[in-house]
């Protein structure tokens, strides 16, 4: 095979990706990571007292990580070793530190970049510890992950995490720039075009170049692509968002705070990034149900029944129609009063119950079905509400044991402030009738 390849040429002449050939050859080089490398950056600081200790970087992709690894390999005098945790096992991590091992004991010491470091498992990421601690390696762990969830504590506590930004849009500008410099020629698109061509390139430096490369090779001679053609040429790169995993998250987390915080535009706008990605949307749907209860509560008692009949039209309508069902019911709850009394009252009465026991209800308010039961007490003195003045008997509904409690306390919003007027009038009642 090999001869092969030598007697056609391709070992030398298989092109590169421009990603590949335009990375950085030193740290100066990196761009949209000033925070790390700029003048009293972290990594600055770390690499001018000669000691980088272990790290692991947090961060989207094609944002620097492995190339800041392998440089500071360089500027440190390390030996760079890198493996990948999707294509390594046990056995690969055991060659590994052997390997490590024997270069120690030859005077050189050894960088391990371990790229989606946190694909390998418990058992895994714990064989890391000894050769961190005795230092056979130093580790740079890379992560699109937050580390918090996925890694191991005892691996965290030996190393420092340091977060990688999404590259901003100067950034991927410089790297255009750079493209076309090494190229000897201008990208094929007009000015809008290239703003669009940032922006798919969706914070990833790596993708920005490939997208920049297939802009090229698709360019005729004198081409000039506006943002239409462009976006016919490049097929539009999806955003990043992983339905499983952080992305996921970070997006509805900001879709339901913007509804509690009631901006309906910063609502619609997370929404239509989530729809814009593959969210499911009977999942947003469900979302928005939860806020209705969790949120609004009985503030706005047709908030609930606006997000089910949301649900149930785009049940009926599906795509895209229902979308705009789920649009309308995510303006009314972001616009609603809000109040979270009930909420805040249930998660009361669960740890109420929980942790006074099975408490009997008194015997005023249980049933007297049979004459035994008449004769312990079941039924007797019980006031028909229905029959009282004002449809109200103020007696006690609680456990003799536990005494009356107040868990519910609705604010001054919406409907819930006429709620506050009933429970006040009944209050005032109940003292009254039990002479207090």
């Amino acid at each position: 095979m090999s001869n092969l390849f030598s007697k056609s040429g391709l070992d030398h002449d298989a092109p590169r990706p421009l990603a590949d050939r335009l990375r950085p050859q030193t740290l100066a080089q990196v761009a949209g990571q000033e925070h790390l490398l700029g003048e009293g950056g972290v990594l600055t600081r770390l690499i001018a007292s000669g000691s980088l200790g272990s790290l692991i970087f947090w961060g989207p992709p094609g944002t620097g990580k492995t190339t800041i690894a392998r440089l500071l390999a360089q500027t440190s005098d390390l030996d760079f070793v890198q493996i990948s945790a999707i294509f390594s096992g046990v056995a690969d991590l055991k060659k590994v530190f052997e390997q490590a091992r024997a270069r120690r004991e030859a005077g050189v010491s050894t960088l391990l970049f371990v790229d989606e470091i946190h694909r390998f498992n418990r058992a895994q990421q714990d064989s890391f510890l000894p050769v961190m601690e005795d230092g056979t390696v130093t580790l740079i762990g890379a992560t699109t992950e937050n580390p918090s969830f996925e890694l191991n504590a005892a691996l965290l506590s030996r190393a420092r995490v340091l977060t990688f930004k999404a590259l901003d849009d100067a950034a991927i500008e410089k790297m255009l720039a750079r493209a076309e410099e090494v190229e000897g020629k201008a990208l094929p698109v007009d000015e809008t075009a290239r703003a669009a061509l940032i922006r798919m390139a969706d914070g990833d430096g790596r993708a920005a170049l490939t997208l920049a490369e297939e802009a090229w090779r698709a360019a005729k001679p004198d081409e000039v692509f506006d943002t239409q053609a462009l976006g016919e040429v490049l097929q539009r790169r999806a955003p990043i968002y992983d339905k499983a995993q952080e992305g996921h998250y970070n997006l509805i987390s900001a879709l339901h705070k913007t509804v509690r915080g009631s901006d309906p535009d910063a609502a619609l706008y997370y929404l239509a990034r989530m729809l814009d990605a593959g969210e499911d949307p009977l999942f947003i749907a469900r979302r928005i149900v939860r806020m209705a209860v969790e949120d609004i509560g009985l503030a706005d008692p047709q908030a609930l029944v606006v997000a089910n009949a949301a649900k149930d039209a785009y049940d009926f309508l599906g795509s895209p129609e229902g979308e705009l069902a789920l649009a309308e019911a995510l303006v009314y709850v972001a616009t609603a009063p809000k109040s979270n009394a009930v909420y805040t009252a249930w998660k009361a009465a669960q740890g109420l119950a929980k942790s006074n026991g099975s408490l009997k209800p008194p015997n005023t308010i249980l049933n007297g079905s049979t004459k035994l039961l008449r004769s312990e007490g079941y039924g007797t003195d019980y006031r028909y509400d229905h029959d009282e003045p004002d449809g109200f008997s103020g007696q006690n509904y609680w456990p003799d044991k536990l005494g009356r409690q107040h868990l519910y306390s609705p604010v001054e919003r919406g409907f819930e402030r006429e709620i506050r007027k009933r429970l006040d009038w009944w209050e005032k009642l109940r003292r009254e009738r039990s002479g207090d």
